[in-house]
């Protein structure tokens, strides 16, 4: 319940509440807290029995814990075969190379031929989306003049 509070938390409410009640009353305050989560505990515990009783036998394994979502995901994902061999089938540097490799591969072949220019495309149909496009001619360089600068 409280795993998050560190020890210098502790002592400041620890110091708090005895400024606040005082040393005297402070011990009676201690009781009728822990007196009032007893009855919380027992209320909750007796709620659970009852709920337990009013499902039937099939649900007497039931856990009230398993409600919450984080849990019953991880329950179900550590029960199911499937996915436990998917994970241990499932490497992904592996996959990863191959995807390299056949990119990798798919650039290095040469281009296919080209059609010759004689030959025009069916009517209706688009641009050869597999033709390069023609590089562009490199423009010519300015001469440089060491003096002008």
């Amino acid at each position: 319940m409280f795993n998050d509070i560190g020890a210098l938390e502790l002592v400041t409410i620890v110091v708090l509440a005895i400024l606040i009640f005082g040393p005297d009353k402070l011990p009676k305050v201690i009781q009728d807290v822990s007196g009032f989560i007893r009855k919380i505990r027992a209320f909750s515990d007796s709620a659970k029995q009852d709920i337990r009783s009013e499902l039937g036998p099939e649900f007497k394994d039931f856990e009230f814990e398993d409600l919450n979502p984080k849990t019953f995901l991880r329950k179900q994902l550590a029960e199911n075969e499937d996915l436990q061999e998917l994970r241990t089938s499932f490497d992904l540097r592996k996959e990863l190379n191959e995807v390299t490799d056949a990119v990798n591969s798919r650039e290095t072949r040469p281009a296919p031929t080209a059609a010759p220019a004689s030959a025009t495309p069916a009517a209706g149909a688009g641009p050869d989306l597999l033709k390069k496009p023609a590089a562009p001619a490199p423009e010519p360089r300015t001469p440089f003049d060491a003096d002008a600068t």
